[in-house]
């Protein structure tokens, strides 16, 4: 993918983002407001407000991992709430090391890691997010891998062409991303455990 592809692509997914998140905060200050007044109860606004309150996570996340980088740091409280309310429910937990304001390049690099240690991890486990100077480490461990080697090759073997699906987006993203951070990407896999290091 051109750098001006991908430029345009970040430029879309923060578009969506953006015009997203304002009718999803409005039903869920909606229900808020339902709750308050006494008329919000039962198993189907408990559902509906999970429902909601989910797709607000995933679209914050989605912002960062997808949308146009910037040059502005991302402060740390920003991302562990992202990650926290993106777990809430979920098989997955997260652990962001990094204590300072981060480059919102880089933390679009370790989020779209994560994402793809997400598919490598169907049963849940846990993911751990630290930084050494300049090198990331996004670790994921858990009691089952399922590593597909076409797929996870072509992170690092750039003449690889593994078919992407929109539910693998990450992984054609992934590799232009590091690029153009002027990055190298490296991955390790065990038997319960994978690192990807940029």
């Amino acid at each position: 993918m051109g750098q001006a592809n991908e430029n345009l692509a970040a430029l879309i997914g923060s578009r969506i983002c953006h015009d997203l998140i304002s009718p999803i905060g409005a039903i869920h200050n909606g229900l808020e407001l339902l709750d308050m007044a006494g008329a919000a109860s039962g198993p189907e606004m408990g559902l509906i407000a999970d429902s909601v309150t989910n797709a607000e996570a995933r679209i914050r996340f989605f912002r960062l991992a997808y949308g146009a980088a910037g040059d502005q740091a991302i402060p740390r409280s920003e991302v562990v709430s992202v990650l926290r309310d993106v777990a809430s429910g979920g098989r997955l937990n997260f652990e962001w090391m990094p204590l300072e304001p981060q480059p919102r390049c880089e933390v679009r690099l370790a989020l779209l890691c994560i994402q793809c240690l997400e598919t490598a991890m169907p049963y849940g486990g846990d993911i751990r997010i630290t930084q050494d100077g300049a090198v990331w480490t996004v670790a994921g461990s858990a009691e089952r891998l399922s590593l597909d080697p076409v797929l996870w090759g072509g992170l690092t073997d750039l003449t690889a062409k593994p078919e992407i699906t929109p539910a693998l987006v990450q992984f054609g993203l992934l590799p232009a991303a590091v690029e153009d951070a002027g990055r190298n990407l490296q991955v390790a896999a065990g038997t319960d455990r994978i690192e990807l290091t940029f």
